[in-house]
């Protein structure tokens, strides 16, 4: 009997990648975020009065950190399933970037939701 195989990728890298190509769709809709960075980091350094934060902006760095621990495990995912939780940091990825422009989540990517 072999060990198993290690996993092609690791919970990480897919959480990196997703922020990744969410940042790089914003970034080519909307010229105010070509220059900002989307970063991620574990955790947030303290909680605040909504509880843990999952990601937070910085204008006057032109910088958006988006916490992996709280979004993965804080998240109340109606089915637990890869589509899922890629769906889940999308939208965090989302919703931090329209913090950041002072927008609704909705008004980032409306005809990625138009469906008809």
């Amino acid at each position: 009997m072999r060990p198993p195989l290690l996993p092609l990728e690791t919970r990480e890298e897919r959480f990196d990648f997703t922020v990744g190509t969410a940042a790089e769709f914003l970034r080519s809709a909307w010229p105010e975020l070509r220059e900002v960075r989307f970063e991620v980091g574990l955790m947030p350094l303290a909680s605040d009065d909504d509880g843990i934060p999952r990601w937070s902006v910085h204008p006057d760095e032109r910088r958006i950190v988006l916490y992996r621990l709280p979004i993965e495990r804080l998240g109340d995912l109606h089915h637990d399933d890869d589509l899922h939780r890629r769906m889940q940091i999308e939208s965090c990825v989302f919703r931090a970037a329209a913090e950041y422009l002072d927008r609704d989540p909705w008004d980032l990517g409306p005809e990625r939701f138009r469906y008809f």
